[in-house]
């Protein structure tokens, strides 16, 4: 059967809550401020933690079917990676030279020629 358990997701779920809240709160690394930028964290922490097995590995703690120590670092690792490329794309896009008015020089009749 392919599915995770209802307790392996409430744990997949605390652990992205709590990398989320430490960088939102604690270590005030933000891209986006509010409500709005920690559910995001929340989203992307769970599925750091939810990739952090099957990329890191299996070892130490597991409870439930998961990885503790691998689930924390996958977290850490994709709320990191999701701010840090919301920065540098937002550097990215100020660096950008602004689009300027082409200068149109304008065209102006010439004087009618007079026979002297």
């Amino acid at each position: 059967m392919l599915g995770m358990s209802l307790l392996s997701f409430l744990i997949l779920t605390f652990i992205g809550a709590v990398v989320a809240a430490t960088y939102h709160y604690v270590i005030r690394y933000r891209f986006l401020e509010g409500n709005d930028a920690l559910v995001g964290k929340l989203i992307v922490g769970w599925v750091g933690a939810w990739l952090g097995s099957p990329v890191l590995g299996h070892w130490l703690w597991k409870v439930e079917n998961v990885y503790i120590v691998p689930a924390i670092l996958g977290a850490i690792a994709t709320i990191h990676l999701t701010i840090l490329t919301g920065k540098a794309l937002a550097k990215l896009a100020s660096m950008r030279p602004a689009v300027t008015e082409e200068k149109k020089e304008e065209i102006r009749p010439a004087k009618p020629v007079v026979a002297a």
